[in-house]
């Protein structure tokens, strides 16, 4: 298929590529990450929150890439963060939180085609934790321990605070109630 665009680069004629998909891939793989993380929220049952969110981080001058992004999965949003430092561009993440966009569009996008770095083994643990959370397995103490658990095997550095906290320190040590 010949492409007859007069704008062939340009970030609305990306998609209509036959390579987006590896485009997409290999940009993922450099510039994406796959993370999962637990915050405390009072708001919620156990008191916790589980955070998933797939995020793209780029310059004020790649924005056209993020917003490839955005319109090829149809889902997520772009944010800015500002810098206060000695760099002159602001950074933008686009990112996807929605539990829904994740499950339906982005681990269905990776699964099939395959990230080729590190990043596979992350993105496996990602969305195993959003398969649970879509059966509601977070929801409760046991599989809230059981996601912070594997969420410890991916690219964390420090430890989550839900594992070191004392509440979930004394539920893990409990012993279940006969009923």
């Amino acid at each position: 298929m010949i492409n007859h665009s007069k704008n062939a680069s340009g970030a609305d004629n990306q998609q209509e590529r036959p390579g987006i998909k590896g485009w997409i891939v290999g940009f993922t793989d450099g510039e994406g990450c796959f993370s999962v993380s637990i915050f405390r929220n009072k708001t919620t049952k156990l008191g916790w929150q589980i955070f998933p969110e797939f995020v793209i981080t780029q310059s004020e001058k790649s924005l056209d890439a993020l917003e490839l992004f955005r319109k090829y999965f149809d889902c997520g949003r772009i944010f800015v963060n500002k810098r206060y430092d000695n760099h002159n561009e602001n950074l933008y993440r686009f990112c996807v939180r929605s539990i829904q966009d994740l499950h339906e569009k982005i681990i269905p996008f990776f699964k099939k085609n395959k990230l080729r770095t590190h990043k596979q083994k992350d993105f496996k643990i990602f969305s195993e934790i959003v398969e649970k959370m879509m059966k509601k397995k977070h929801l409760t103490s046991k599989g809230m321990m059981g996601i912070a658990q594997r969420i410890k095997t991916m690219n964390r550095k420090n430890p989550s605070k839900f594992l070191e906290s004392s509440e979930t320190i004394r539920q893990a040590s409990a012993k279940p109630k006969k009923i």
